[in-house]
């Protein structure tokens, strides 16, 4: 069933074209992400599926329906821009969020008692949200966004400024909640994060659809002849870099990326490595990441 439909979207401001008919869908409990650079237009088009700002034209629609007052119960929101009542306590400021959502003030504070406990920050559960350190006031404003158990989820870029520790906490956070039943929707430019999660993609740039589809058909669909390979000499770098057949190559010191031709047999480039006197760590077939197939779909529009 698909929870969120948008349908040839646009919204524009004066002559920039912020979001140029854009159209993706999203199914009941799966994780979907928009993906791009910052300027993309992930931001607006977030704002219009909330309804605070309106579309200039296109369709959204959440359960089959346009947006209606009573669905904001049902929807947890993480803004890009943070901010939290600084004086307030995290009880307090946890409990009034959960309380505007609908809850009743039992069940917002043990729901903040809960999500605190979580994420491990239950000695500071009675602390203003000033004491606490960065890290830890977005922790507690990712809370404020799931504390009423929404059905619709949908965070704007969640993960930035976090350290790797609290990014993997969000990570499993939101991996729990889609087990629960939740449809998650969140926007990021860095393209490594959602490739932990998403069941589906949109990669948007200047406003446009670049790529739609789930995960495993954009990985079949941009499927290549890649492989990692790692030597023993970093200065035989050269030596592999001369093969005819290899059409893109990214090195990171003694570890490669390398694509080469689809004619090209693994067998025949493993044994002319090896007798070019090449001492291999390592050598796999990879499938291409999100970042790489978005990487080639840009070079390919700058053409």
């Amino acid at each position: 069933m698909e929870k969120i439909i948008i349908k040839d979207v646009n919204k524009s401001y004066g002559d920039i074209k912020a979001v140029n008919n854009l159209s993706f869908k999203i199914e009941e409990g799966k994780i979907y992400g928009i993906l791009g650079p910052n300027g993309a237009g992930k931001t607006t088009t977030i704002r219009m599926l909330l309804n605070i700002i309106p579309p200039d034209s296109g369709e959204i629609l959440i359960d089959n329906k346009p947006f209606e007052e009573k669905m904001k119960e049902r929807i947890g929101y993480l803004p890009e821009e943070r901010g939290l009542y600084r004086k307030l306590k995290v009880k307090d400021t946890l409990c009034f969020f959960g309380e505007l959502k609908g809850m009743k003030p039992n069940e917002a504070l043990k729901s903040a008692e809960e999500w605190v406990d979580k994420i491990g920050l239950s000695e500071w559960f009675d602390k203003k949200i000033e004491e606490l350190s960065k890290g830890m006031q977005q922790k507690i404003q990712f809370i404020t966004s799931i504390i009423h158990n929404p059905d619709i989820i949908i965070f704007d870029e969640p993960f930035s400024g976090l350290d790797p520790l609290n990014t993997e906490i969000l990570l499993d956070i939101m991996l729990e909640m889609k087990k629960k039943g939740s449809t998650i929707l969140f926007s990021t430019h860095i393209l490594e994060h959602a490739e932990k999660l998403v069941d589906g993609v949109t990669l948007i740039k200047n406003g446009k659809n670049v790529l739609t589809g789930s995960l495993e058909e954009i990985r079949n669909r941009y499927s290549a002849n890649l492989y990692k390979i790692e030597i023993e000499e970093e200065n035989d770098d050269e030596k592999i870099k001369k093969f005819p057949y290899i059409k893109e190559i990214n090195s990171f010191g003694k570890e490669f990326e390398i694509e080469i031709k689809k004619e090209i047999e693994p067998t025949k480039f493993l044994k002319d490595i090896v007798e070019e006197g090449i001492k291999i760590n390592k050598f796999e077939r990879i499938q291409p990441s999100l970042k790489n197939i978005y990487l080639k779909l840009m070079k390919e529009e700058e053409k």
